[in-house]
């Protein structure tokens, strides 16, 4: 089993497989996510996942809403009044901080009305009716507010203790030799079991019209490509990363450079960077996707100390099996007395 200074990592020898690679896992950098949501739509387009979050939702540039069957990657938009602070992406070349964050704001400011210079183009710009790209007070002359968004491409956590797989009654949930977690299409009945079981919020059963939209009724989640995965390439959204915030390879090595890059980031001032399930002394054993987080997880919608949700369940099997025999015992003293 492999190991690191935090302890056993692979799930994957306690599923029966021998000889397993090396665990597999996402660590995914919400330092540096700029929202593009390539994520998204390269996890669309290798997984052939349907149509979904086209709706205006109204309370945010982010239309896709949630993880579901039918999104399986998913960038969170949150919006603080609270400045960005200095933040360096540590890409060779690209700007930083404050300073970077005015210049980049100007220009996609002053793009937007007019004045392409910034950019390098000398297109005239067409007024859309779009939102302005510039921050809150920027303009006309008055001061700016401190304003920021907090970024995240939220995916399945692959857990080493899976509540999903424990309550899965055909099979269809199964333990991969990489360490994570797969739904397989044609043996889930659609019992739903998994839906409240997973403490995240990530499996779903996918809806739609049959004929039309595949797995329908399935339960459907994040596979972490493992199609690719056995053919020695990486997931494709992390493929699709422009900034490499989605950063993909052996759990155990991405939770050294996470350790490191927390320091990194303290070191330039930013002090609430934090690592979210690295740990596998948390109640979920450690996740096979986890984060670097800049504010606190219930922030980014995420539960701030995660349990497997069947974890009490041999507790209550068994205190079940004992009221059970009691209540037996009881009925055959009452059978004998009256006899």
């Amino acid at each position: 089993m492999s190991t690191s200074f935090y302890g056993p990592l692979d799930p994957a020898p306690d599923a029966g497989w021998q000889d397993a690679p090396e665990r597999l896992g996402f660590f995914t950098d919400t330092s540096i996510c700029i929202g593009c949501k390539a994520c998204e739509v390269a996890c669309k387009e290798w997984n052939g996942v349907p149509d979904d979050g086209m709706n205006f939702l109204g309370s945010s540039y982010d239309n896709s809403g949630s993880l579901g069957a039918s999104t399986w990657r998913h960038v969170k938009f949150i919006e603080q009044p609270v400045a960005l602070g200095a933040q360096d992406p540590g890409l060779a070349g690209t700007p930083s901080g404050p300073a970077a964050s005015d210049l980049l704001n100007t220009a996609a400011g002053e793009a937007l009305h007019g004045d392409r210079s910034l950019l390098g183009s000398k297109t005239d710009a067409v007024d859309l009716g779009m939102p302005s790209f510039q921050l809150p007070g920027h303009a006309e002359g008055a001061q700016r507010t401190d304003f920021r968004w907090l970024m995240e491409s939220d995916v399945c956590k692959h857990c080493t203790h899976a509540a999903c797989l424990d309550v899965c009654p055909t099979g269809s949930l199964f333990r991969t030799e990489f360490g994570t977690v797969v739904v397989q299409d044609d043996i889930c009945n659609g019992c739903g079991y998994c839906v409240p079981a997973c403490p995240f919020g990530v499996i779903d059963r996918r809806i739609g019209e049959k004929g039309v939209t595949p797995h329908v009724g399935v339960a459907q989640k994040c596979t972490l490509c493992y199609d690719r995965l056995q053919g020695g390439l990486e997931p494709a959204c992390a493929k699709a990363c422009p900034t490499q915030s989605i950063q993909f390879g052996e759990v155990s090595e991405l939770r050294v450079r996470a350790q490191g890059r927390v320091e990194q980031l303290h070191e330039a001032g930013i002090a609430d960077a934090r690592l979210y399930g690295e740990n596998p002394d948390d109640g979920i054993g450690g996740l096979g996707a986890f984060f670097l987080l800049l504010d606190k997880p219930e922030v980014y919608g995420l539960p701030p100390d995660p349990v497997v949700t069947t974890r009490d369940l041999p507790s209550m099997w068994k205190r079940a099996g004992v009221a059970a025999v009691t209540l037996l015992a009881g009925a055959v003293v009452a059978f004998a007395g009256r006899s």
